[in-house]
């Protein structure tokens, strides 16, 4: 053997080692890692801010999913709000639809999609007066949901439970016009 065919063995064994220590390295840091065991929360209310360029003022407000909340000349409706676990990265979505009820009082739909949280600016709803955008989605409201009340008149009442009465403070009908007694 020359010199130059041990050079090229020893070289070639001592690249063949640091392939191998390489490869290893690479796949021990690309191994998928064990999936989170957290997924995604729905929520049933999303939170939106809008402002009114007119006057100035931002105002937050609460809209249950499949609610319709209307802001200024604007009908705003999340179908889903999905958000994770503080424990996680924050990713909160809300797929929205939001209606303009114009001048003469037809209702045209201006923006149907998702909303983000975290990029307010993306997905917007940017109009001549209102703009709105989300800003978080909820498991409560200071706001009661709108199926509530309906649950409760449609709720027979106790029997056994005597509702206190309060005195009567309607004041008589008036009388009718015709009638000139």
């Amino acid at each position: 053997m020359s010199v130059f065919g041990r050079i090229s063995m020893g070289g070639l064994a001592a690249t063949a080692a640091v392939l191998a220590f390489s490869t290893t390295a690479f796949a021990a840091a690309t191994a998928p890692t064990a999936p989170t065991t957290s997924e995604r929360i729905t929520n049933p209310v999303a939170e939106f801010a809008g402002i009114d360029k007119i006057t100035g003022r931002i105002i937050t407000f609460d809209v249950y999913v499949d609610e319709t909340v209307q802001f200024g000349a604007l009908q705003v409706t999340p179908r889903v709000c999905y958000s994770r676990p503080q424990t996680e990265e924050p990713k909160t979505d809300s797929f929205v639809e939001v209606d303009e009820i114009t001048l003469d009082r037809k209702i045209r739909r201006i923006f149907t999609g998702w909303m983000f949280a975290e990029s307010p600016g993306l997905n917007a709803v940017e109009h001549a007066v209102y703009d709105v955008w989300l800003k978080a989605c909820k498991q409560k409201s200071d706001v009661p949901a709108p199926t509530s009340a309906k649950a409760d008149t449609a709720k027979p009442k106790p029997a056994a439970a005597p509702e206190a009465t309060a005195p009567d403070t309607t004041e008589p009908a008036e009388p009718d016009a015709t009638n000139t007694n």
